[in-house]
């Protein structure tokens, strides 16, 4: 910052010229006049130029100069400095004309907008907020070299080190600017080698797979680990320790951890320092316990941890956790259990003894509950597996916790407290609930090849009006299928643990094929009907549902497609579904029928979520009997099962499931070739349950093939006209799944992949008579057209005679025609009819999916391989769906 002086100008910095010594000599010395210094006197005049927006009083109000005060260099570079500090100017400079002071200045620009160039893998809505830069603000250095850092720092908790950001300035008219950020991203800075030092027990290799931080390879490339974190490195510190602990070695330590940028700035180098110590084995072991209830001597013979094992801290915090709750089972609800260690470092041994110290039995006092803005308390209080007044018991409080999330009302984050009550011997049972969406809203519309134009528009709330009860209502359109439903679920009736409910509905389904890129009609059936429901719990995790049913079906063809006019001896016959162009399993299910059911299902449940559940199993028996009335007789059985369990505390959950069922009919044969079960009330299987495989793509089916000019049926979907699955009698079918983790990060998006292996079939029918035997006329192999005569109304076989006329013949075996006339007739294309699945032989598929709680609801996503199939299977690579919620 500099001062120019007007008159002799100088600078208020500039020392003054120093006074020439004089010459020795013997004369009398001459007495030498004193320097004036420039830049100092008194203010005769203070003025301001070039400033456009503020006053020229405003200017002199950020200084100390005041006309008739004295003036020095010191107070000149004063008010520079407090000019500059203002941050409203871009340069200032001060004239001195004899005392008559001038302040030049000119003002910073006003900010007309900010732009942002170049960032792609960073949005502008994330950036923009961290910009205090705004328009219509005064336009300073300070400011943007502030911002550049803010902007850098979001790029570097990307992972992106080498960012680089440059600010430009666009000079507008009436001292306005517009600000350019210009950002180069780079890429991401991975981390290239991570190196330890100091460890002999374990190998690199194997303390890096204790890390959340992994090297950059090319097996982590959908992965985010591979990128610098300082917080990951840190828990990796605090994850090195945590397994050093569990081998044995209690003096571990990291001396120090240092991540090194490259000169490039694209990559890390993480070293680790460590000192492992030397490796303790478990010395005395026991548990002295205060509680009179409680054997010390009882409880070490039940330790995990024995005498000569390896140190392992874990077994030392699973054994206060199971010594806690388990005097919480017996009331103690603030009993504590701490270890005491005892090391030898000659001997190597760390003894511990664990101290249950003594507490009084606890009652529970009351129960609070907290956070539930819609849903009633009392929904909430029939949960409880504790009232006031009952003796604490820790197993009923995580029972109870268990059966409020399974209600599917509020958050994750849902816990039971445990607090003082007004006594040593009283507790309150604190519950903090957060509340989620219960309604559902799926609404989609469109035009589809196979539906053409479809809307389908459902809703379902399930915390109706905070009472607990269930709602729905769903409709579907579409030109082929038609349906409303509407449903009621009361979950306890008058009060009392019983739960009621009430289905009406009217289905209008189209069953169809897809063959050569066109969407084939089968069978259309309309059901009308509803379902009567009741559930009774007959223990804490067993219950009954009985239900009753009532259903009108409607089984039609179309006819102009698959039905014919045939000529009888009395006249023309009824139009009737003919086999050559149905099928005869088509033809034998059409028909009109009431099925009147009754049906019970037997529930077993220690989910802790039946949501989305983490660990315990489920299994359910199911049979319904059809024949209360109506034309439909038959039992029904299903059973199936599943289990879960969560894979240490990574966060991975496994479960296993399986499923089976069977159903016979007590009707009578309904002919050769025809199943007693009928059509519409078998089992079908493929998507959703087994996938990799379409719907209904799995089990007993017809094909019909076209012939190739060599009479050979032509392989592949290009031969096809027609595909029908059958569905069966028995099935079964079982499921592998691993959910992986994805960190906190996972858990804010919703978003749970996984790996997962199905397996199943579908089988059990009566092989259908074949539709038509075609004949090998030439007896070269390849089989004819069928010929098929036209009657008169005398029953006669119609001939026609080379003159043209038209006459009847006695329709006898091996007699046709006379000679020089043929036949009169429809011919029918040749075609090859196989079943097949018919097998109990599984099927089975790999692949992996995503649920996303996404914004527009629940959305699921699978790609799946089958790996083994039989003849005639349909297989399908990739499958989604989607819904929302309210």
């Amino acid at each position: 910052m500099g001062t120019i002086l007007g008159g002799t100008p100088a600078l208020a910095q500039q020392a003054a010229p120093a006074a020439q010594a004089p010459a020795a000599t013997t004369a009398t010395p001459v007495a030498v006049p004193p320097v004036v210094q420039p830049g100092a006197g008194t203010i005769r005049g203070l003025a301001v130029s070039g400033n456009q927006r503020l006053e020229a009083e405003t200017v002199l109000s950020y200084t100390a100069l005041r006309l008739g005060e004295p003036y020095t260099r010191e107070r000149l570079d004063e008010a520079l400095r407090d000019l500059y500090a203002t941050e409203l100017f871009a340069d200032v400079q001060i004239r001195d004309d004899q005392g008559a002071l001038t302040i030049e200045v000119r003002e910073n620009p006003v900010v007309n907008r900010i732009v942002l160039e170049g960032n792609k893998r960073l949005k502008s809505d994330k950036i923009q907020p961290e910009i205090r830069l705004s328009p219509r603000q005064i336009f300073t250095r300070s400011k943007v070299r502030a911002d550049v850092a803010r902007i850098i720092e979001l790029y570097r908790r990307q992972g992106r080190f080498a960012a680089s950001i440059e600010p430009k300035t666009v000079q507008l008219d009436q001292n306005r600017v517009d600000v350019v950020f210009e950002i180069d991203e780079g890429p991401k800075s991975k981390v290239r080698q991570i190196n330890v030092l100091g460890n002999e027990a374990f190998s690199d290799g194997r303390l890096r797979d204790e890390m959340a931080t992994k090297q950059a390879r090319l097996t982590t490339f959908f992965s985010s680990n591979d990128t610098y974190d300082p917080d990951r490195l840190a828990f990796d510190q605090q994850k090195l320790r945590q397994f050093y602990l569990t081998q044995g070695y209690a003096d571990f330590r990291v001396i120090s951890a240092v991540a090194e940028l490259t000169p490039d700035r694209r990559d890390f180098i993480i070293t680790y320092v460590v000192e492992e110590g030397k490796r303790y084995k478990f010395g005395d072991v026991k548990v002295e316990s205060d509680i009179r209830d409680f054997s010390g001597e009882a409880l070490t013979r039940n330790l995990s941890m024995k005498q000569g094992d390896w140190y392992d801290a874990k077994k030392v915090e699973d054994t206060v956790t199971s010594l806690t709750e388990s005097a919480g089972v017996f009331g103690y609800a603030f009993a504590q259990a701490s270890p005491e260690f005892d090391r030898d470092q000659e001997a190597l041994t760390m003894s511990v003894t664990f101290k249950l110290q003594e507490a009084p039995r606890v009652y529970v006092e009351r129960v609070d509950i907290n956070g539930n803005t819609n849903t009633r308390d009392k929904v909430i209080r029939r949960e409880f597996r504790l009232a006031e007044g009952d003796p604490f018991n820790s197993i009923r409080v995580k029972r109870s916790r268990d059966r409020i999330q399974s209600l599917g009302f509020f958050q994750d984050n849902l816990e039971i407290q445990q607090l003082p009550g007004s006594s040593p011997d009283r507790v309150v049972l604190q519950t903090n609930l957060e509340e989620r969406a219960t309604g559902e809203l799926q609404v989609s519309a469109g035009f589809s090849s196979l539906e053409r134009f479809l809307v389908n528009l459902s809703v379902r709330q399930r915390n109706f009006m905070g009472k607990g009860q269930e709602v729905r209502a769903g409709v579907n359109y579409s030109t082929y299928s038609k349906s409303i439903e509407l449903g009621f679920t009361e979950p306890y009736i008058f009060d009392k643990n019983i739960a009621a409910g009430v289905d009406v509905y009217r289905r209008d389904y189209s069953s169809f094929n897809f063959i050569n890129n066109r969407r084939n009609t089968t069978y259309k059936q309309t059901q009308t009907g509803g379902q009567l429901r009741a559930g009774v719990p007959l223990g804490e995790y067993l219950s009954l549902a009985l239900r009753y049913g009532l259903n009108y079906d409607q089984i039609t063809l179309d006819r102009d497609t698959f039905f014919t006019d045939p000529d009888g001896p009395n006249g023309p016959l009824p139009l009737a579904c003919d086999p050559l162009l149905a099928g005869r399993y088509l033809c034998d299910a059409i028909g009109n029928r009431i099925t009147s059911s009754i049906g019970y299902s037997l529930l077993y449940d220690t989910l802790d979520n039946r949501v989305r559940p983490t660990r315990g199993e489920r299994a359910v028996l199911s049979q319904d009997f059809a024949g209360l009335g109506g034309e439909t007789k038959y039992l029904r059985t299903r059973l199936n099962a599943a289990k879960y369990w969560p894979i240490t505390e990574s966060g991975f959950i496994f479960s296993v499931s399986g499923e089976g069922g069977h159903i016979v009919s007590f009707e009578d044969s309904r002919g050769p070739g025809i199943d007693k079960v009928r059509l519409t009330d078998r089992f079908f299987l493929g998507e959703p349950d087994l996938r990799g495989f379409d719907i209904r793509g799995v089990g007993p089916r017809v094909q019909r093939r076209r012939f190739d000019e060599n009479g050979v049926p032509i392989p592949g979907r290009d031969g096809l006209i027609a595909d029908d699955a059958l569905g069966g009698r028995y099935y079964y079918r079982a499921r592998a799944e691993l959910e992986l983790p994805l960190g906190a990060t996972g858990k804010e998006l919703g978003l749970r992949p996984s790996i997962f292996a199905d397996i199943g079939a579908l089988w059990g029918i009566t092989r259908p008579l074949p539709t038509a035997n075609f004949p090998d006329v030439n007896g070269d192999g390849i089989l004819e057209d069928l010929v098929i005569p036209i009657l008169n109304s005398a029953g006669q076989l119609q001939c026609l005679f080379p003159d043209g006329t038209v006459e009847g013949i006695p329709n006898i075996p091996g007699i046709v025609c006379a000679t020089g006339s043929r036949l009169v007739a429809n011919t029918i294309p040749a075609f090859d009819e196989q079943f097949l699945g018919n097998s109990p032989s599984p099927r089975l598929s790999i692949g992996f999916g995503v649920n996303w709680n996404s914004p527009f609801g629940p959305f699921r996503i699978d790609i799946a391989r089958a790996l083994l199939k039989q003849p005639g299977d349909d297989t399908k690579l990739f499958t989604f769906n989607v819904g929302t919620a309210f």
